[in-house]
């Protein structure tokens, strides 16, 4: 549903505004269909509606060619195929009748070879202006899935849906697994983090699925929840892009905190990264043209974030290295996690690539939403399975309990070097069953003095009791 009033005057001057861009729309096939009603006063007769699809020669040659006067723009449309409405009463299919103002109502169906995009204008060559009050309802079929949505929209609800319930079970069973991690002192900062971004993005897609839904009964959506649901998909990705430079740079796996120099970097790497997603959004709202079919990726904040993230990668690759060269037997974690994120962290400019250049534009949005959403199940899943808590999973990346990270850092030893945790024979024994006592893991910190070793055994007799 489009409306709206508009009004112009005409001005000499390279602006020429007896020819004006009003909406686009994607229609099928065979059920598109424009409903309208266009009132405007009889002092500005006559007007036109002038429907122009997305063939090289039509849209494209007259849409931001200043050198083409309002005549050369109506010229390459053909009368024949219907694609200009007049509105007078000198043509009875255009549905207008006199008042006190032209009041014109009536509709027209669309037939293609493939979904196409039109674009709706209106004219007044040689006037002294436009005005129009105008309503117009753009549909394709009578589905519910189908009717209010462009053909490029088809089958967004349907995927926010899916992946709404597929990531809401993902954060439930995140859920499950840190109250067991809790339960054995192993939940830790990163893993926190993961949770976080797993729930901001159920979040996200609860936003959307509720936009989308009632986009599809009343053909007008709430444009503040797309907006917040857009913002917290990004909030989730950049927690996410967080949690994996810190567990490359060993935080929470072989290190209790990061150094002060490192802390420092990230705070201004994420800090650039969050103001240019901010800048996405203000160009995309801003700049970018309705009248152009564009994808926010092909845009210069678009290009600065895939720069942006190919900088993260090679953080990353760096911080995985170091972390291995120091503690090798941590190979089981880091290996299949490096390969896995490797994957992860070129499938965003490749996708954006591809958006831009490889899928048509009449099915780029619905296409691209399943990629990213795909995306970014892929990432999750594969950190739910390389943390879950069990004896048999060979990749966990904890060893050392959230409780002796406190006894580490205040030990007499705290210098730099507190800051590391012991090596530790990697192995998943923190998963013994309940009714052993694992006596291995009192004496897993080696770099503590004798006093905590103590204090672990005396709350270990304690907790038996």
């Amino acid at each position: 549903m489009v409306s709206g009033l508009l009004t112009t005057k005409l001005q000499y001057s390279l602006i020429l505004t007896d020819w004006v861009f009003l909406t686009r729309f994607c229609f099928l096939t065979e059920f598109g269909r424009l409903d309208f009603r266009f009132r405007y006063p009889k002092s500005r007769c006559c007007q036109n509606i002038l429907l122009y699809f997305d063939d090289s020669s039509q849209w494209p040659a007259v849409y931001k060619r200043p050198e083409k006067n309002c005549y050369q723009k109506e010229a390459v449309l053909r009368p024949e195929n219907n694609q200009v409405i007049n509105l007078t009463t000198r043509y009875t299919w255009s549905g207008c009748v006199v008042r006190e103002v032209l009041s014109c109502v009536g509709g027209r169906s669309f037939r293609s070879v493939r979904e196409r995009w039109w674009y709706i204008a209106l004219s007044k060559c040689g006037g002294d202006g436009l005005q129009l009050e105008y309503e117009m309802k753009l549909t394709n079929g009578q589905s519910f899935w189908t009717q209010h949505f462009s053909a490029d929209e088809f089958g967004i609800l349907e995927t926010d849906i899916t992946f709404l319930i597929i990531f809401s079970m993902v954060f439930l069973l995140s859920c499950y697994f840190a109250y067991n991690l809790k339960g054995r002192q192993l939940l830790h900062t990163t893993y926190k983090m993961f949770m976080t971004a797993a729930g901001v993005e159920v979040l996200s897609l609860l936003f959307h699925c509720v936009y989308w839904g009632l986009y599809a009964r009343e053909g007008v959506g709430n444009g503040s929840l797309k907006i917040l649901g857009k913002l917290l998909f990004s909030v989730s990705f950049l927690v996410f892009l967080l949690m994996l430079i810190l567990l490359g740079k060993g935080f929470t796996v072989t290190r209790a905190r990061i150094s002060h120099s490192g802390s420092v970097k990230l705070s201004i790497y994420m800090t650039v990264y969050t103001i240019t997603y901010v800048i996405l959004f203000i160009y995309e709202a801003e700049f970018f043209d309705p009248g152009e079919v564009l994808y926010a990726y092909d845009s210069p904040a678009g290009y600065g974030l895939m720069g942006l993230q190919l900088v993260a990668y090679v953080w990353f690759c760096y911080a995985v290295l170091v972390s291995l060269k120091h503690y090798p037997e941590k190979q089981p974690f880091y290996v299949p996690f490096f390969t896995t994120y490797t994957l992860w962290f070129f499938a965003v400019p490749v996708m954006a690539l591809i958006a831009n250049f490889g899928i048509p534009r009449w099915a780029r949005e619905k296409i691209v939403n399943g990629i990213q959403l795909g995306i970014h199940l892929y990432a999750h899943i594969v950190f739910l399975v390389i943390t879950r808590p069990s004896a048999a999973n060979k990749n966990f990346p904890y060893h050392v309990r959230t409780s002796q990270i406190g006894i580490l850092l205040s030990s007499p030893k705290g210098g730099e070097g507190a800051e590391s945790f012991p090596h530790h024979a990697y192995g998943n024994s923190s998963f013994l069953g309940d009714s052993q006592p694992n006596f291995t893991e009192l004496f897993s910190i080696q770099s503590v003095s004798v006093n905590c070793k103590c204090l672990c055994i005396f709350e270990f007799i304690l907790y038996r009791i």
